[in-house]
């Protein structure tokens, strides 16, 4: 997991757990400062391959009693080992469309999804689809974080993630650049399936848990498309949701590749 600081100028992040470490030593570009170990975690076999990739990129690690870790990651359940890592490098929206440019691209946009839960559960379906980025608002939504990062599963080291301060304008520079804008709204007459999404760079708009997406932002949509339900129950979780479009995503395109 990662445990970003509030302040954005700070220059290292918190990050914890044997798993999102090791895939943070695998994976990641960014650069460790130190790993902190249990003093009774020497026998984990996890423990021993983040050591052993540690050795590898040249990172020092120490063994320290269970207070120090509890006091760099306060209620957090570090499973023995805290890494300091360089903060997550969000990339610039320009950048992203420019190296992403000749052939068919996609993006998800969450607008002001409040649940670090849904914002990792999210993540980790969009690197599982194959979608290359993902556009976080600076304000109103989460951005990345401990739980962000645990519920990802590490996901965040294999896509960009964008931040913007204005999700209109991101809108509006990726339609001046050939992608199809699309919003999951509940209230919508075509079916999420009636889209095809193999041939055309598309924009995916996931709303907040409880009010959904922006006036503003469904106004952009070229396309507004509905989860069809059997009963009259309340609309699905959004990561759930987000997971169904973008695997019609992924059937659509699978199907298209084997014709």
């Amino acid at each position: 997991m990662i445990l970003n600081r509030e302040d954005a100028m700070t220059e290292t992040s918190i990050i914890y757990g044997k798993n999102s470490i090791i895939e943070a030593l695998e994976k990641s570009e960014r650069e460790f400062n130190k790993i902190y170990i249990s003093n009774n975690s020497r026998a984990d076999v996890k423990i021993e391959q983040i050591k052993e990739l540690a050795h590898k990129r040249g990172v020092i690690f120490q063994f320290v009693a269970k207070e120090k870790l509890n006091a760099l990651a306060p209620e957090a359940n570090h499973q023995g080992v805290v890494a300091q890592i360089a903060p997550i490098k969000y990339v610039d929206l320009d950048d992203f469309i420019e190296a992403n440019k000749g052939s068919n691209s996609s993006v998800v946009i969450l607008d002001g999804v409040e649940d670090s839960h849904n914002v990792g559960a999210i993540i980790r379906t969009c690197v599982c689809a194959g979608i290359k980025g993902i556009i976080l608002p600076s304000r109103r939504g989460v951005l990345i974080n401990s739980t962000v990062e645990k519920t990802s599963a590490g996901a965040t080291n294999h896509i960009s993630i964008i931040k913007t301060n204005s999700l209109v304008n991101a809108i509006q520079r990726l339609k001046e650049n050939d992608y199809w804008v699309i919003a999951s709204d509940h209230h919508a007459e075509q079916n999420h399936y009636e889209v095809d999404y193999t041939d055309m760079n598309f924009a995916l708009i996931m709303g907040a848990e409880h009010s959904g997406i922006s006036k503003s932002l469904l106004k952009m949509a070229d396309f507004r498309v509905k989860i069809p339900m059997l009963t009259n129950f309340n609309s699905l979780n959004v990561s759930n949701a987000a997971a169904i479009i973008l695997f019609e995503y992924v059937t659509q395109k699978s199907k298209k590749s084997k014709k």
